[in-house]
């Protein structure tokens, strides 16, 4: 259950109401602020639609972290949405497979960006992972994968900390790709 209130666009001021063009209960919860509503919007937008860095490259980095916090909403959002980016069934699998050490089928490129998207949720990113990173991406997608793995690992915080719950027409998503139980 959700510790703060799912608010709805008749709970907000008419300028506000814009917030939940899309209602889901992230945005329902967090237009509790409105303002930091809009900064996160301003910063979830340039990362989705105008960031350099490939679409495909930037959904695994954000499901790899998902994965990574066991974030039933993340992962479950972010299934759905790497759909349009390109992400496959065998790229998602692939995520539980290189988190356990294990070989896959991802490209290197792919390989490095799931390993610095977990490397940056422990705390930090190797030496070695950057050097990894620049065989593979210029200067400029290199800092915005950076900020958007940094951006992730504070939306999977926030959605655990304000226990928001997942809708029912994402739950197929974790049905399909169940996050590990430990």
């Amino acid at each position: 259950m959700a510790r703060l209130p799912y608010l709805d666009p008749a709970d907000l001021a008419p300028e506000d109401r814009p917030l939940l063009v899309r209602p889901v209960n992230l945005y329902r919860a967090m237009v509790n602020s409105p303002g930091m509503t809009r900064a996160f919007l301003g910063l979830a937008h340039h990362i989705r639609h105008t960031s350099v860095l490939d679409g495909r490259l930037r959904e695994l980095a954000i499901l790899q972290m998902g994965w990574t916090a066991r974030s039933p909403y993340e992962w479950s959002h972010h299934v759905a949405i790497s759909r349009d980016f390109g992400v496959t069934d065998a790229d998602i699998a692939a995520i539980a497979a290189e988190s356990r050490g294990e070989a896959s089928p991802l490209e290197p490129a792919a390989r490095v960006v799931l390993r610095a998207a977990r490397e940056m949720a422990a705390g930090d990113l190797s030496a070695e992972s950057f050097a990894a990173l620049e065989e593979h991406l210029d200067a400029v997608s290199i800092t915005d994968l950076l900020v958007i793995i940094a951006f992730y690992a504070g939306v999977v915080r926030f959605l655990a900390a304000a226990r928001i719950d997942v809708e029912p027409e994402y739950q197929r998503h974790l049905d399909q790709f169940p996050l590990p139980a430990d």
